[in-house]
């Protein structure tokens, strides 16, 4: 019997406000093992509530959400969302927490003994390319940006989950971290053999990180594939994403000196 997709989402709707805002509407979704899949859209697309729906932030109205063939309504909500990692956009870290303990929480919710957890803790932060000794005890406040996504990543992925969840966890930084982080986490992903969801509004940086791509809009899966494959969709709004990131090219490929010329 072939092995069951990590994340199926299966005809899913959730409205809110008394059901006149259909945030997601009729999506049919899966994420295949080991796949880093970006989900793209603008402003009230969906995409982030179709996220939540994954590790029952929120319930679903209609549907069915699958991880790893389990019904995510027959498995119990923290139970599930200690299986799978969440990054948030700011990092989300405990504020009155050390790195080391925003790090260590889930492994200590699940009785993982102190030293196991101090020795994680460590390999983590060699993981995301933090010094142990520079950064394990400081506070959220005391790092840049960048340096709270890391954490954010390492807090994730404390618990050893396949599945990582990410929610624009690039967005807020400067041009030079975010691609930096975003290369450093591309490479985390193969190595620790994870499936990997990224929501972004960014389509460059879907095409630069994921291997397949699906596009939202007003709650509707528009389209899903690689970027050969949604270039030759005959969606205007799919079309118009993927232009941007042409459009953006060839402006710098005229601004900038060739080969490095000065």
């Amino acid at each position: 019997m072939p092995t069951p997709p990590p994340i199926a989402f299966a005809h899913v709707a959730k409205s809110f406000d008394g059901g006149r805002v259909k945030a997601v509407d009729d999506v049919s979704l899966e994420v295949a093992e080991g796949e880093f899949l970006a989900i793209v859209g603008g402003s009230g697309s969906g995409k982030t509530t179709l996220l939540r729906l994954a590790n029952r932030l929120i319930d679903a109205d209609t549907g069915s959400i699958r991880i790893e063939g389990e019904d995510v309504r027959s498995v119990d909500p923290v139970a599930l969302r200690r299986r799978i990692g969440y990054v948030f956009q700011s990092g989300g870290l405990f504020p009155h927490m050390s790195v080391a303990g925003n790090i260590g929480i889930t492994p200590k919710l699940q009785g993982v003994p102190a030293a196991e957890i101090a020795s994680g803790v460590d390999e983590l932060l060699d993981l995301v390319r933090l010094d142990r000794a520079q950064y394990r005890d400081r506070f959220p406040h005391e790092l840049s940006g960048g340096q709270r996504q890391r954490v954010g990543v390492a807090r994730a992925l404390a618990a050893r989950p396949k599945i990582v969840l990410m929610d624009e966890p690039f967005g807020a930084l400067d041009p030079l971290t975010r691609d930096a982080l975003g290369d450093d986490y591309r490479a985390l992903h193969r190595k620790l053999g994870l499936t990997t969801v990224m929501i972004t509004h960014d389509m460059t940086e879907a095409i630069l990180l994921a291997d397949r791509i699906a596009v939202m809009r007003a709650g509707r899966l528009l389209a899903q594939g690689t970027p050969l494959q949604l270039s030759k969709s005959d969606d205007a709004y799919v079309g118009e994403l993927l232009r941007t990131p042409r459009r953006q090219a060839e402006r710098l490929g005229v601004l900038l000196p060739r080969d490095g010329a000065a």
